[in-house]
């Protein structure tokens, strides 16, 4: 039998390197969590490697085999966390693959199990846990990241409501310190936003995922519940109104809320944070970001607001594995 030509490893027609070369939106049943924590579900991985200008194509056909074995060692090793298997599937790559770096990204929905806020009944929330990794010969960089869902209710439209309501208030003959108590008393309206954050923690120390979903719920006007009695109804829409925020709060509160939270990061160590609100009076979104790592905020609040002109990114960061 004639031996077939690698392709892949021949010379390129256009000898030009490839930023990312591989495969996406693998779906694959992973376990995630810990002994009783453990659950079973669906994940979705992108890997990509680096190709080198000499190197046709990468073998695309051996990715998902090498996420079989990837999940199978993690399953092995006790090691039920998205960013652990998206550091496995790496490092397979660059051993099987001979990749100077490969990056994987895995995404999955994790239902979360938490209490109403006033009658404490048990619900359920979906969340979206995200592990990255990125790889090379000389060792590897990774991400635990989450997405969550809110309210935000904005603060420039409640203040409107506030000026109207306080001249009507004035002309019923209300006199102006009654009028000032009243509007403290009174949640006022506003139109409300439901709100997606994002929060991403690059660390080789461990970050609890479940403690940053309540970080970035924390972040915005009020958490949102699938299960909500009367009383959790009037708590989630009174809590929202009486702390207004714009998307650019939510991103600022988030980054606070973890140099605060979690004092141990390293300067070195990487944050990002995002808030994408789906506007109800318009027909566009509003979306806020900051990035950086933990030293540039750190360096930026000490400094009183005064931060650099560039803020490290998280290709880059990975990249510096």
């Amino acid at each position: 039998m004639a031996k077939i030509e690698d392709l892949q490893a021949s010379t390129p027609e256009v000898a030009i390197g490839l930023s990312r070369a591989g495969v996406t939106g693998v779906q694959k049943a992973v376990r995630i969590g810990r002994g009783r924590r453990e659950k079973l579900i669906a994940a979705t991985i992108d890997c990509t490697v680096d190709l080198d200008p000499s190197q046709k194509g990468v073998h695309m056909s051996r990715f998902p085999e090498l996420f079989e074995e990837a999940i199978e060692g993690v399953v092995e090793d006790e090691a039920f966390l998205v960013e652990d298997l998206a550091e496995h599937v790496a490092r397979r790559i660059v051993q099987r693959q001979g990749a100077l770096l490969a990056e994987v990204r895995i995404q999955a929905r994790y239902p979360y199990e938490r209490r109403t806020p006033v009658t404490a009944l048990s619900t359920q929330e979906m969340v979206t846990l995200i592990g990255i990794a990125a790889a090379s010969r000389n060792g590897v960089r990774r991400v635990v990241g989450v997405e969550a869902v809110g309210i935000n209710a904005c603060p420039c439209a409640q203040g409107l409501v506030r000026g109207h309501a306080s001249e009507r208030l004035l002309d019923a003959g209300f006199d102006a310190g009654d009028v000032e108590r009243i509007l403290e008393l009174v949640p006022l309206a506003t139109h409300n936003q439901r709100g997606l954050g994002t929060l991403y923690i690059g660390s080789s120390s461990r970050v609890n995922a479940e403690r940053l979903v309540e970080l970035v719920e924390a972040s915005m006007s009020s958490p949102i519940y699938e299960l909500l009695k009367r009383p959790d109804e009037l708590f989630v829409v009174e809590h929202a109104h009486l702390q207004p925020r714009f998307v650019e709060d939510s991103v600022r509160v988030a980054l606070k809320s973890v140099l605060d939270e979690l004092p141990d990061l390293d300067d070195d160590d990487f944050v990002l944070s995002r808030q994408l609100n789906f506007e109800t009076i318009h027909a566009h979104e509003v979306v806020a970001e900051r990035y950086g790592t933990i030293g540039e905020l750190r360096a930026e609040l000490d400094g009183g607001g005064h931060g650099p002109l560039r803020h490290t990114e998280l290709r880059d960061w990975l990249r510096a594995a």
